[in-house]
Formats: structure tokens, C-alpha cells, sequence
């Protein structure tokens, strides 16, 4: 077997080992994730990627575990986009909170499997048709350019085309049946409200894959860093949904900063005859503007903060409280 060969086995098996230690161990039993779990879990997800960074550097080298990190840096960044709209889903079908988990982990089982199949797509396609970097380039730009404009995100169950057809090829329950996805009722099968979350989280996830992928192809065309860079960060994603799940809007920027890396990595890949830009300033480039958009959502969050406190002894309005009092908080 070669080393190609028995790296993608090994890490697979890591992969599968940790998913069922995941499920079987720690979640077996459905329960709301709190604050301090999530971010230990996050810790230990990056601390991973990380760990597994330093042994590309010294099994595929310097330019190998840059592009790893750069890939993992930029998945991970979108993955705040996908957080946002996990919020909206599981806020739009009033989910319970203990069974979240369950959904996202066999969502990003799924998800798994069909950034698998994108990411052998694509390093087929560029291998096989070298003119096709420029259309992902292109679209990634143009995809920048979008984001950066369009930054309101509204999620629209009635419109989903997959669950449009799931509803006519299966009954849906009225309501939530504990943790299980299938239930049976009068002898014959129905789906739970669950379920439907579960195709709705997988069709989005694919959407943003579309996204994701030709990002981190831009910088390395290596299968192997692709995928794993990707792997990485979709497993560390159910963490990152309970760490961030609340405080998500606070980051007002990163919507903007997410656009300016998608747009720079298209660019990246359209002059890639002219001039390759070097991996390791694409790391720096892309650090950078995350770093600058999130400094400067927290600037602004707390400008807006120092704003709406009442100056000293200034009374506040007789009205202040009458939004929360009016959505019941």
C-alpha cells in the first residue's frame, strides 16, 4: 500500500473512530449543550487540526501543511455562515435544544459524503481540464461580489424544492416524536418534523459546499489536503453551532470580510498563469481580513454598546423596556 493510499485510509478511520466515540459516548443520550461543553469541544477539534497540521509538515511538507492551514482557515470562517443559517432552521421549527446534536451530527455525516464526492469532482475536472480553474475563479468572484451585497439571510421552508418532493413521496407528523426521525402510524411510516430540519440543514450545507470548495481548490489542487482541510472543519462545526449560536450577529462585519476572501481566492485563481500568488501569502492575505472584520464587528458592538447607555444623570425613556416586555423576555 502506498503512502497516498494509507494516509486517506488511516484518516478515515480517525474520522469514523471519532464520530461513533462522539455519538456512542459522549451525546449517546440527547441532552441541550451548554456553553463551557461547546467551546471545551472546539478546543479540542482545532487543537486536532492543528496536531494533524504538524504532521502533514513533516510527512507532505512546508507548501502541503500551508495549504492545509490556509484551506482549514477559510472552511472554518464559512462555516460562521452556515451557524447563522443552522440558527434561523432550528429557530423557524422551534427544534428543541436536546435534539440539536442529534441533527447536526447526522447532517455533517451527511455532508461528509457529499463534499467527498464535490471534492473528487472538482480535482478530477482541473486535472482533466485545466481551463476549468478559470470558471471557478470567476464564479467565486462573482459569488464575493453577491455575498457582499446581499447580506440578509431568510430561510424559506415552503420554497425548498427537496422538501417540496419529500412531502409527496412521505407523510409528515404534526409533531415532534422525542429524538427519532421516522415514526409509524396507522401502518404506515411517517416522517417527524426532525427529519424535515435534517433535509433542510443537508440541502443548505450543499449550497455552501458549491461555495467552499472551489475556495480551498483555489489554493491546492491536492485531494488529500482538500478533503481533510474540509473534514476538519465540518467536524468542529457542532461545536462551533453551540459556542456561537448566540452571539453569531455580534459579528457584523465578517459577512463583508467573507466576501473580500471568496473574491480574493477567484482572483487568485484567474491569474494564476500571470503570477501564482505563493500559499503563504495567501494565509497571510486571508488571516488578515478575518482578523480585520471581526476586530472591527467588536469595535462596532461596542461602540453601539457605550451608545446606547444612558448618559450620567440622564433618566431613560419611560418606553426603554417595552420591546422585551412586548416579545414576552
Amino acid at each position: 500500500m502506498s503512502g497516498e493510499m494509507l494516509g486517506w485510509v488511516l484518516f478515515n478511520v480517525f474520522v469514523l473512530g471519532m464520530l461513533a466515540l462522539d455519538l456512542g459516548v459522549f451525546h449517546r443520550k440527547a441532552h441541550e449543550v451548554r456553553l463551557k461543553e461547546a467551546l471545551v469541544w472546539s478546543g479540542v477539534w482545532i487543537a486536532l487540526a492543528l496536531l494533524f497540521n504538524v504532521l502533514v509538515y513533516f510527512w507532505r511538507g512546508r507548501e502541503d501543511a500551508l495549504a492545509f492551514l490556509t484551506g482549514y482557515l477559510i472552511e472554518k470562517a464559512l462555516s460562521v455562515d452556515n451557524v447563522f443559517v443552522f440558527v434561523l432552521i432550528f429557530s423557524a421549527f422551534a427544534v428543541p435544544a436536546a435534539y440539536q446534536h442529534r441533527v447536526l451530527f447526522w447532517g455533517i455525516l451527511g455532508a461528509l459524503v457529499m463534499r467527498a464526492a464535490l471534492i473528487a469532482a472538482g480535482v478530477s475536472l482541473i486535472h482533466r481540464f485545466h481551463w476549468i480553474l478559470y470558471v471557478f475563479g470567476a464564479f467565486l468572484v462573482v459569488t464575493g461580489v453577491k455575498m457582499a451585497l446581499h447580506k440578509d439571510t431568510q430561510i424559506h421552508p415552503e420554497r425548498n424544492i427537496v422538501l417540496k418532493l419529500f412531502r409527496r413521496l412521505m407523510p409528515v407528523a404534526d409533531a415532534y416524536e422525542g429524538h427519532r426521525f421516522i415514526v409509524r402510524r396507522d401502518g404506515r411510516l411517517h416522517a417527524t418534523p426532525l427529519l424535515v430540519v435534517l433535509l433542510l440543514i443537508e440541502t443548505t450545507d450543499l449550497i455552501f459546499a458549491v461555495d467552499s470548495i472551489p475556495a480551498i481548490l483555489a489554493i491546492t489542487t491536492s485531494g488529500f489536503i482538500v478533503y481533510t482541510s474540509n473534514v476538519f472543519a465540518i467536524l468542529g462545526l457542532r461545536a462551533l453551532y453551540f459556542a456561537l449560536a448566540g452571539v453569531v450577529r455580534m459579528f457584523r462585519y465578517l459577512h463583508y470580510g467573507l466576501s473580500i476572501v471568496l473574491a480574493f481566492v477567484g482572483v487568485k485563481m484567474l491569474l494564476a498563469e500571470v503570477y501564482k500568488i505563493p500559499v503563504a501569502l495567501s494565509l497571510i492575505v486571508i488571516a488578515a481580513i478575518l482578523a480585520v472584520s471581526v476586530t472591527a464587528s467588536m469595535v462596532w458592538n461596542q461602540a453601539s454598546d457605550a451608545g446606547a447607555r444612558p448618559r450620567a444623570g440622564q433618566s431613560k425613556p419611560a418606553d426603554a423596556r417595552a420591546p422585551l416586555e412586548s416579545t414576552g423576555r
